[in-house]
C-alpha cells in the first residue's frame, strides 16, 4: 500500500520518501530498496503502456521516490508536509512508529494511518497533538482507485480533515469523509456482498463464473454510474422495503432485514425522485432531465465495453 502511495503523489508531482521502519544490516535494506523502487519502476511502466505516461515520464516520476532506513527517519521526516504509516496492521506496532514519528516532525504536519481495521481512537493516544492525527482509508491498488476514505478521530481538527481532503483531491483522488468505524464505508460494504457471493456458490445458486459475470455486468455496471443510496431513490425505498420482507422470509434470514431508516423514510414520504426525496435531496431538479442524463452515461459505458449493439432494422 505504501508503495501505490507513493506513486500517487509522485505521479502528482510530489518528491515521496518511503522509511524503512524496521532496522535491519545494510545489505538487507539495500534489498528491500531495490525491490521497494523495481515495484515503483514497474508500476509506472505499466501506466506507460497503458497510455498515461511516456516512458520518459516515467523514468522522470520515479526519480521523485527515495527509500531511507530506520535510522535516517528523523532526518527524513525533518522536512515531511504529511506523514502516512502504512505498517502491517498490528496495533502495537503501529503505536510505536506512529509514536516515533510524531517525535520526528513539528506539532502542525499532518499524522496519517493508512489502517483498513483499526480505528484511528485505538491509535491517536501514542501522536503527540493528537489534533492532527487521522485515518487515510486508500483501496488497492491506490495508484489507480480515486476513492480514499478520511476517518477522522474525536480529537482530529476540522481544519485538518479539510487540508487533507484538499491535499487528496489536488492529486486527482475522490475523498470521502466517514466516522471511525469498523470497515469505514467500502470494506464494510464489499464484506456483505463478497461474503453472499461466497454463499450463493455455496448453496448451489449458480457458478461462480455466472455470479461475477452477474456482477460485472449487473451490480457493478449500474453502480458505477449510480450510488447505492441514490438507485434506491431512484426505483424508491417502498421497493426495497417490500423486496428485503420478501426476502428475509424466503431465505429465512434477517439479514434481509431492511434498517428502520427505511420505514421511517416510507412513513415521512420520502420514497425517493417520485416524491423529491429519499436519502437525497431532489427538489428543484428537473427529474426527467436528471434520469435523462443518467442513463445517457449508462450507455456510455456500454460503448465503452463494446455492448452497445446496433439495432436490428
Amino acid at each position: 500500500m505504501g508503495r501505490g502511495i507513493a506513486v500517487a503523489f509522485a505521479y502528482a508531482g510530489h518528491g515521496v520518501t518511503m522509511i524503512d521502519v524496521k532496522p535491519r544490516p545494510a545489505e538487507q535494506f539495500a534489498a528491500l530498496e531495490a525491490e521497494a523502487l523495481g515495484e515503483v519502476s514497474k508500476t509506472l511502466a505499466s501506466l506507460a503502456r497503458f497510455g498515461l505516461l511516456s516512458e520518459k515520464d516515467a523514468e522522470a516520476i520515479s526519480a521523485r521516490v527515495t527509500v531511507v532506513p530506520a535510522q535516517n527517519m528523523p532526518a527524513a521526516l525533518a522536512d515531511a508536509g504529511m506523514v502516512f504509516e502504512g505498517v502491517p496492521e498490528v496495533v502495537d506496532l503501529k503505536r510505536d512508529v506512529l509514536a516515533a514519528a510524531s517525535k520526528c516532525v513539528g506539532p502542525d504536519v499532518i499524522i496519517a494511518s493508512t489502517t483498513s481495521t483499526i480505528l484511528v481512537d485505538d491509535l491517536s493516544g501514542s501522536v503527540e497533538h493528537i489534533r492532527r492525527f487521522l485515518n487515510v482509508h486508500w483501496l488497492n491498488p491506490a495508484y489507480l482507485i480515486p476513492l480514499v476514505e478520511i476517518s477522522p478521530g474525536a480529537a482530529t481538527d476540522p481544519d485538518i480533515t479539510a487540508r487533507v481532503k484538499a491535499l487528496l483531491e489536488g492529486i486527482g483522488k475522490v475523498p470521502v469523509v466517514c466516522a471511525a468505524t469498523p470497515g469505514f464505508i467500502v470494506p464494510r460494504i464489499q464484506a456483505l456482498a463478497m461474503n453472499e457471493a461466497a454463499r450463493m456458490v455455496e448453496e448451489g445458486v449458480a457458478s461462480a463464473e455466472d455470479i461475477d459475470k452477474a456482477i460485472r455486468y449487473g451490480f457493478g455496471f449500474r453502480y458505477a454510474v449510480m450510488g447505492l443510496l441514490e438507485f434506491i431513490d431512484w426505483g424508491g425505498g417502498d421497493i426495497l422495503y417490500y423486496a428485503s420482507r420478501y426476502l428475509e422470509g424466503a431465505l429465512g434470514s434477517d439479514r434481509y432485514r431492511a434498517p428502520e431508516v427505511i420505514s421511517r423514510n416510507m412513513h415521512e414520504g420520502r420514497i425517493g425522485m417520485r416524491t423529491g426525496a429519499g436519502f437525497l435531496d431532489y427538489s428543484g431538479l428537473d427529474i426527467e432531465h436528471y434520469r435523462e442524463q443518467r442513463l445517457a452515461t449508462l450507455v456510455e459505458l456500454l460503448r465503452h465495453f463494446k455492448l452497445a449493439r446496433p439495432p436490428v432494422i
